[in-house]
């Protein structure tokens, strides 16, 4: 390992240690578990995908102090976190993507959750994001046991019907967001400001894969292997349709696709050659063309491609601080600071970096992948010195900290980063 920035990483377990403990909610009159926030301005929020990467990362953290006291409470936190989720589901398996303590109801209103109470009259809105089962599998590893899980089996069923019900697109093969509300890369170009249920995301579908595989872990554990088979297959056919809607040729890269696509004829026009391709990329690239690697989905051959061409691309993705999180030659490129949505459209991200890391990891590129680790390393301890915190995103062209600081959640991944090069793995019973 080089790690030429190994000071750094004292610099960052303290600061953990200092604002640690904040991320840790008890249970109260909207959540019944305990569970974890992601820190700063999401101060007692329950989000989807934040809660998983916290514990994901806390892991990470706990593994080098080896706290015991401290285990027991991630624990705690996390298994909080899935039966928390479970505990709102609604009948016909829905399942929202955030719940807060505070101002998810009308003033005053001590009753459902504003997603919860909108899907229940009906509007179709995002749900869960694909991070469900793969934090039962790594809660699971971290107890050493799946038992659980045994009495919510049939929940976790009904989350994967919803998702078949309202967001897979049957003739692709793909699956869709509602809108773009709580997409997780906020403003991403290719669903940010579309039509509804028009935008097969990467994001989604790359990490949906990762879900299936989890479910099939889940189902192997718990005494149900017969089922297991059904989402291994379903993991199966969605990697496919990937390859086969969603990956480049020509671009060598993973686009998301357009899935409103369809013949429309008027009075006598149209009426020879309709169309017969069933999606359109949308030509776009952000970080989330890099997913299919983490979730290995894509080819060796593909990732050489994609890594020589885009990933260490300095004209587009790669810059001296990490993984740009839109391609710098976008026309939507842009570093202002802005909330709700969150800017992914081109600062630096922890997790994007992360997701880059293992995918390279994933593949062989070690070297490369210890590169961008003591980059990673040199962006949160220099913040850490200069501003005694860290922040929630960072500009790729100066290093400098874009907003929220007092970030924890996914900044703590360096640490996971830090371990996977020595080979000490944290996935425990987490399959991706």
């Amino acid at each position: 390992m080089l790690m030429k920035n190994i000071a750094y990483i004292d610099d960052i377990l303290e600061y953990v240690s200092d604002h640690v403990q904040r991320v840790f909610k008890p249970a109260n009159e909207r959540f019944t578990y305990p569970f974890i926030d992601p820190g700063s301005v999401y101060d007692g929020n329950l989000w989807d995908w934040d809660s998983f990467w916290t514990v994901y990362a806390l892991a990470a953290y706990q593994k080098i102090i080896n706290d015991d006291s401290f285990k027991a409470k991630l624990i705690e936190g996390g298994e909080g976190n899935v039966l928390n989720f479970l505990a709102f589901q609604l009948e016909d398996g829905y399942i929202p993507m955030m719940i807060s303590t505070d101002n998810q109801g009308e003033p005053g209103d001590p009753g459902d959750p504003y997603l919860i109470r909108k899907h229940k009259e009906g509007a179709i809105l995002n749900m869960h994001k694909p991070f469900l089962c793969q934090q039962a599998c790594l809660v699971s590893g971290l107890k050493g046991s799946f038992s659980w899980l045994e009495d919510h089996v049939g929940r976790l069923e009904k989350y994967f019907a919803c998702y078949d019900r309202y967001y897979l697109n049957d003739r692709c093969g793909l699956y869709v967001w509602a809108d773009d509300v709580m997409i997780g890369m906020d403003n991403d170009p290719a669903t940010f400001g579309r039509p509804r249920f028009s935008t097969a995301n990467t994001f989604l579908n790359s990490f949906m894969v990762v879900e299936f595989r989890a479910m099939a872990k889940i189902l192997g554990e718990t005494g149900c292997a017969e089922r297991a088979a059904l989402y291994t297959g379903k993991a199966s056919r969605l990697s496919e349709a990937i390859q086969q809607e969603c990956y480049d040729p020509k671009d060598r890269f993973f686009y998301s696709v357009d899935v409103d696509i369809k013949t429309r004829p008027y009075d006598w026009f149209h009426k020879g050659l309709g169309v017969f391709w069933k999606t359109l990329p949308i030509k776009i690239q952000t970080w989330t063309g890099f997913i299919p690697l983490y979730a290995k989905i894509a080819t060796p051959a593909q990732c050489q491609d994609i890594y020589h061409m885009h990933i260490s691309n300095r004209e587009t993705f790669s810059s001296d601080f990490g993984i740009r999180s839109l391609a710098r030659d976008e026309k939507m490129y842009n570093l202002d600071a802005t909330n709700n949505p969150s800017n992914w459209l081109g600062p630096i991200w922890l997790i994007v970096n992360y997701t880059v890391f293992r995918s390279l990891m994933n593949y062989g590129y070690r070297k490369e992948a210890e590169e961008l680790c003591e980059k990673t390393l040199a962006l949160l301890g220099r913040d850490y010195h200069e501003t005694r915190t860290l922040h929630e995103y960072y500009s790729p062209e100066t290093g400098q900290p874009v907003m929220n600081g007092g970030f924890l959640n996914w900044n703590i991944l360096v640490l996971n980063m830090v371990l996977e090069l020595k080979g000490d793995s944290i996935l425990f019973g987490y399959i991706a």
